[in-house]
């Protein structure tokens, strides 16, 4: 018999999987309650509008629940790619409040562009975290 194997999380890992909790259940209420700010973009792709939702949501959910996978078994690739892409998250901040002032071009409601602007300094407020327990105790560390 093999001995039961007992996963802690750390705060580092709870804090992302929290992230990527809140931003599927986002991706479903938008969909769901405004569709439209995505079918703008997706519907360029041409066909059944129920299908192409389908499609993008199985695909950014099986995307999510690969890197939820990654984050609970402290896989070094999944550490890497998230603090990255968390990092360049500061990104949206400007370009929500440029779309905001009309600067750039809209990509959907102003809810939706100030939204992206809150999600990108949430994101790069995880990545300084992950940086933190990085520095402190290694990949996945707790910071």
């Amino acid at each position: 018999m093999s001995p039961e194997v007992q996963m802690v999380l750390n705060r580092t890992q709870l804090l992302v999987i929290a992230f990527f909790v809140l931003v599927w259940i986002g991706l479903v209420a938008i969909l769901i309650l405004s569709p439209q700010v995505y079918m703008q973009t997706l519907g360029q792709v041409g066909g059944d509008s129920r299908a192409i939702e389908a499609s993008f949501l199985i695909a950014l959910s099986a995307l999510i629940a690969l890197l939820v996978v990654g984050v609970f078994r402290r896989w070094r690739w999944t550490f890497w790619l998230v603090l990255v892409a968390f990092l360049f998250g500061v990104l949206r901040l400007p370009a929500s409040a440029l779309q905001l002032a009309a600067i750039l071009p809209a990509s959907g409601p102003t809810w939706y562009e100030a939204l992206q602007g809150a999600i990108g300094v949430v994101q790069f407020l995880i990545a300084l975290a992950m940086f933190a327990g990085y520095r402190k105790a290694g990949i996945w560390g707790e910071f």
